[in-house]
């Protein structure tokens, strides 16, 4: 079993004992239904679980059911097995297929005696047309792929090398040699198999790339599937071609998605839905353009500048072909690899809860990310593929600039800690500790 961040947010929510149901959000693949079912089995005595999918007379009732009342007789019929107060929990999978169910959570929620879980894909497309959620009632736990330090992790990393890394990152003094070179090597290894669980478990088997590739084709295939079986009829084509053109928009010198290819005259504004669908199925990162590296960020954004990355990088290097994982295998790094690099870490920022924003500005130049601190600081990163990571003019524009207070920066990179006046150059798997 793949250890994974999220149980700690179940075990929370666990110790709560409060009149909330827990919620369990993100793409397909990325081990909701898996990771609940084995906690909930190492939690309760009980379990009663329904695939709203697999299970159509359970869904039908579900559905029929007019009040809550309807609803609980629907569970208990279907459950198979005897309610026990205190020591059941009920888990719903796939539960997008009855949103219905997801507005009543507010009112089974107060019947003492019985936990819910509630999880499925899709959710943040299906949900659109619940009339309210049941907010209070709920606690949300958005799941992303493995992380680089759950990477890290799955591959035989212990905590005391995490936490000597973790004192060097705020130290801001070098890693061990050997230690550094571990690290970045399983970062190589992480670009090409990224964080879904199936495709890193067959990483950790057998270290077969062919066998990873194989599992990831599977998974671009399921999420072009989904688009074809959910979006609404009159945008499929569209959403499947803006997901199908990330890679080369993303390998293009702005990294900045336009939709010219799409239509002679594309715009944001005629498009904007259909990107969104991508985002709310959770296939698709923005990461959005602002004007000033200023809190707080969305006082100047310019949304119909973005750039689009894939919600898992694995996933990107798969779309792009095998020579990618050949050049990265064989160490042929650069500048032609900069697109994964920066996916790689805006999949670590949307996983520790940053929103994803990049600063533009024609006269200062362009810099990949900027995120929020505490007290309302920004924090400007730049992510190097290079060998010649201290060239960064758009960085050093905006920490000269009288106009801003930037504190601190960050340039990720492949080599060690170097520290130089407001410029930290860091190794590039230390985006796990922003």
């Amino acid at each position: 079993m793949l250890r994974r961040k999220a149980l700690e947010e179940f075990a929370a929510w666990r110790d709560e004992h409060g009149n909330r149901a827990l919620l369990v959000t993100g793409a397909r693949q990325v081990g909701k239904t898996y990771l609940v079912r084995e906690f909930l089995h190492a939690e309760y005595e009980n379990v009663i679980e329904f695939d709203l999918v697999e299970q159509g007379d359970v869904r039908d009732a579900f559905d029929a059911a007019r009040n809550v009342d309807e609803l609980f007789m629907a569970i208990s019929a279907f459950a198979g097995q005897r309610l026990v107060p205190g020591k059941t929990v009920i888990f719903v999978d796939e539960v997008q297929k009855c949103k219905e169910a997801v507005t009543a959570i507010k009112y089974l929620v107060q019947r003492e005696g019985y936990d819910y879980v509630l999880s499925g894909s899709l959710l943040g497309v299906e949900l659109r047309g619940v009339r309210s959620l049941p907010v209070g009632y709920v606690r949300i736990v958005d799941m992303y792929p493995l992380d680089f330090e759950e990477f890290c992790w799955a591959n035989g990393v212990g905590d005391d090398v995490i936490a000597e890394t973790l004192r060097c990152f705020e130290d801001r003094k070098p890693v061990f040699g050997p230690v550094h070179e571990r690290l970045l090597s399983l970062f190589h290894h992480y670009l090409m198999v990224g964080g879904m669980p199936a495709a890193v478990e067959r990483f950790v088997a057998d270290k077969d790339m062919g066998a990873v590739h194989s599992v990831q084709g599977d998974i671009i295939r399921l999420y072009r599937e989904d688009i074809s079986q959910y979006a609404p009829d009159e945008h499929k084509l569209v959403i499947r071609e803006i997901f199908d053109q990330i890679p080369s928009q993303l390998d293009s010198q702005s990294k900045r998605f336009t939709f010219a290819s799409i239509a002679p005259r594309g715009t944001y504004e005629r498009y904007e839905n259909q990107v969104l669908w991508l985002v709310d199925a959770g296939v698709a990162l923005p990461a959005i353009s602002v004007t000033e590296p200023r809190h707080p960020l969305k006082l100047s954004e310019k949304r119909s500048y973005f750039k689009l990355f894939m919600d898992d990088v694995g996933l990107l290097c798969r779309a792009c072909g095998m020579d990618v994982v050949k050049g990265i295998l064989s160490d042929r790094l650069g500048v032609n690899y900069g697109s994964v690099y920066e996916n790689a870490v805006a999949q670590e920022l949307k996983a520790h809860g940053h929103d994803l924003h990049y600063f533009r500005n024609k006269k200062l130049g362009e810099v990949d990310f900027v995120c929020e601190r505490g007290g309302g600081a920004v924090l400007p990163i730049e992510v190097k593929s290079g060998k010649d990571y201290k060239r960064h003019s758009a960085l050093s524009n905006i920490l000269s600039s009288p106009n801003y207070e930037i504190e601190q920066a960050i340039v990720l990179c492949e080599g060690n800690v170097i520290e130089d006046g407001k410029v930290a150059y860091l190794p590039i798997y230390m985006i796990m500790f922003v």
